[in-house]
C-alpha cells in the first residue's frame, strides 16, 4: 500500500531561523500517525507546508503517488485535495455567531446561505458527535473548549481525507476526549488519514497506530506504537530522561490568603454564571478546580484577578476586604495571573521582551520615572535575568513574542507573574498546548510557588494534572463549587462523576 501523503526532504526556512531540515514524513490511508515533538520542532510548520499556508524552501510533497507544484500549492489547492486542520489556534472570527463562522468555513456554501440548513447540520453534528455548541452565539462569547467543538464541526463538514490534528483535546474534558477518539477513529475505519499532534503520551498510546517524532526541526525517527513506551518517547522528543511525575513536598497548608464568600457574577451573556460560590485557599497549597467547561470557571479567575465584577457576596486576600476588586488592586494585593488564552490576554502580542516582562510593574521607580518615562537599560538587564533564569528561547530581545512557541510564550508569563512573589496565584490551563519540557517545567515552577508559602488556585480540564498537582480539589459545577476533597483520597473516576452534578458541600 502507498502512502496517501509523502513528504520527502521538506526544508523550511524563516529569517534567522532553520524551521525545518530535511524532515520525512508520510501517512497511510486510513492510519492514525501521531506527530510529536517539543514545542518549537517544526510540527505546526510541517502541517502548514501540507495545508498550503507555507511554502517550502526545499523538498517534495505528494499526494496519492502524485508529485505536487510547489508553485500551485496553496490552502485552497490543499483544501481541493482534501486536506483539512483543526487548528490549536482557532480560525474564527470572534465577533460573528458560530452559524455565521461555519458559513464562511464552508467554500460550497452559496453567497447567500441557507441558515436553516447549516443550522440543522451543526445540531446533526452536535447530536452525532456529542459537539454540542449555540449556532447562535458570537465567538467571543464561547468558552475555548466551545470554540474548538467550532473548529472540529467546520473540519468535519469539509469531508477532509487527510484530517491534520492539532492539539484537539487540550481543551476537552476526559468525557469529551473519548467521543472525540471514537470520532477519529470511525474516521480512519472509513479511510481517512489522520495526523494526529498532541502532547498527551497516553492518548497517542491509545488511539494512534505509528509514530513521528521531531526535534529541533530535524527528524528523529519513525516507530510503531506497539514497539515503544512512554518514557523512550520522551527521550526522543526532548534528548534527555524526563520525569513525568511531580515531586511534591508534604502537604502543610498555613493560613487563608484567599476567602471567596457567596459569590455569584454573571458570564458575558448576561447570565448567572457564579451562584453562592465559596472557597479558601491557603498559604502552601495548590487548590485545583475541576469541572466541565463552561460551569464558571472562566469567571471564576476573572473574579479573583478584577477582571470581572460581582453581584454578590466579599472577597478577601490575607484579610483585605477587596470585594470592589479591579486589575490593579488585584495587582497590588499580590495576585499573579496565568490566563489560559496566553496570545489574547497573557502578553501584547507585538510587544518584545523587555515591555513582555514588565506589563503589569512599567511604573515602579525602578523601571519608569514618575510612570511614564521608561528607563530603558534598566528594563533590558531585568529581562535578560528572566531569559536566562527561565531559560526562555528567543530570537532576540526585540522579536514580538507572538512568535515564540507555546512553551517559551508561558515561560514569559511564568517569569513575569512569578518576579514579583506573587502571595497567590490563579494559574488557568497552565500546562494546555504545551510539550513535555515545557509542561514539566510549569509543574516544578508552580510547586516550588508553593513550597515558598504562596496560595495557588489551579483551574484545568485535564483531570491527570490535577491529581498530579492539587492538594486540595474543588468540583464546580453550574458555578457552585458542589464538593471539596483531599486530593489523596479521590480518584480521576471519581471526579469524573462528581464533575456531572451532585450534592453541595460547604466550602
Amino acid at each position: 500500500m502507498k502512502p496517501y501523503v509523502e513528504l520527502k526532504y521538506i526544508t523550511k526556512r524563516f529569517p534567522g531561523v532553520l524551521a525545518l531540515d530535511a524532515v520525512n514524513f508520510n501517512v497511510m490511508p486510513g492510519e492514525i500517525h501521531a506527530l510529536l515533538g517539543e514545542n518549537g520542532a517544526g510540527k505546526t510548520v510541517l502541517t502548514n507546508i501540507l495545508s498550503g499556508r507555507y511554502d517550502l524552501n526545499e523538498g517534495e510533497i505528494f499526494i496519492q503517488g502524485e508529485r505536487i507544484d510547489p508553485s500551485k500549492w496553496s490552502a485552497r489547492a490543499a483544501l481541493d485535495r482534501g486536506i483539512g486542520m483543526v487548528y490549536q489556534d482557532f480560525m474564527l472570527v470572534e465577533e460573528h455567531t458560530v452559524l455565521e463562522n461555519i458559513a464562511l468555513a464552508d467554500l460550497s456554501i452559496p453567497f447567500i446561505p441557507d441558515f436553516d440548513q447549516i443550522r440543522k447540520t451543526i445540531a446533526d453534528f452536535g447530536t452525532k458527535y456529542q459537539l454540542d455548541v449555540d449556532p447562535d452565539a458570537k465567538i467571543w462569547q464561547l468558552s475555548v473548549s466551545e470554540k474548538q467543538r467550532v473548529e472540529i464541526i467546520k473540519a468535519l463538514m469539509h469531508g477532509s481525507k487527510i484530517l491534520i490534528m492539532d492539539e484537539p483535546t487540550a481543551v476537552l474534558t476526559p468525557q469529551e476526549a473519548d467521543e472525540l477518539f471514537k470520532i477519529v477513529k470511525k474516521l480512519a475505519k472509513e479511510g481517512t488519514s489522520i495526523i494526529f499532534i498532541s502532547h498527551k503520551l497516553p492518548e497517542v498510546f491509545e488511539i494512534c497506530d505509528r509514530i513521528t517524532v521531531l526535534r529541533k526541526g530535524e527528524y528523529i525517527g519513525t516507530v510503531n506504537v506497539a514497539d515503544t513506551n512512554e518514557k523512550d518517547l520522551a527521550k526522543m522528543m526532548v534528548g534527555r530522561e524526563v520525569f513525568l511525575q511531580t515531586e511534591k513536598a508534604k502537604y502543610k497548608p498555613g493560613l487563608p490568603v484567599l476567602v471567596l464568600k457567596n459569590i455569584s457574577a454573571l458570564s458575558d451573556r448576561r447570565i448567572k454564571a457564579l451562584n453562592n460560590l465559596s472557597l479558601t485557599v491557603h498559604e502552601s497549597e495548590i487548590f485545583g478546580i475541576a469541572g466541565v467547561s463552561g460551569n464558571g470557571q472562566k469567571e471564576l479567575a476573572e473574579v479573583i484577578t478584577g477582571l470581572r465584577p460581582i453581584t454578590n457576596g466579599n472577597i478577601h486576600v490575607n484579610g483585605n476586604d477587596i470585594t470592589e476588586n479591579t486589575p490593579r488592586k488585584a495587582i497590588k494585593e499580590g495576585i499573579g495571573h496565568i490566563p489560559d488564552d496566553r496570545i489574547g490576554m497573557g502578553v501584547v502580542p507585538d510587544l518584545g521582551m523587555p515591555k513582555s516582562m514588565v506589563l503589569k510593574n512599567y511604573k515602579e521607580s525602578r523601571f519608569s520615572f514618575k510612570g511614564i518615562f521608561l528607563k530603558k537599560a534598566e528594563i533590558t538587564n531585568y529581562t535578560k535575568k528572566l531569559i536566562k533564569k527561565f531559560n526562555i528561547k528567543t530570537s532576540g530581545m526585540s522579536s514580538p513574542v507572538k512568535l515564540l512557541s507555546g512553551g517559551n510564550l508561558q515561560k514569559v508569563i511564568l517569569a513575569r507573574e512569578i518576579s514579583e512573589e506573587p502571595c497567590m496565584m490563579v494559574a488557568v490551563h497552565p500546562t494546555q498546548g504545551l510539550d513535555i519540557g515545557a509542561t514539566e517545567f510549569v509543574r516544578d515552577t508552580l510547586e516550588k510557588q508553593r513550597v515558598d508559602g504562596a496560595a495557588i488556585l489551579l483551574i484545568s480540564e485535564d483531570l491527570e494534572e490535577l491529581m498530579a498537582v492539587s492538594d486540595r480539589i474543588g468540583v464546580i459545577y453550574e458555578g457552585e463549587i458542589m464538593d471539596i476533597m483531599l486530593t489523596k483520597d479521590t480518584t480521576i473516576e471519581d471526579l469524573g462523576l462528581k464533575m456531572t452534578g451532585g450534592s453541595h458541600v460547604a466550602a
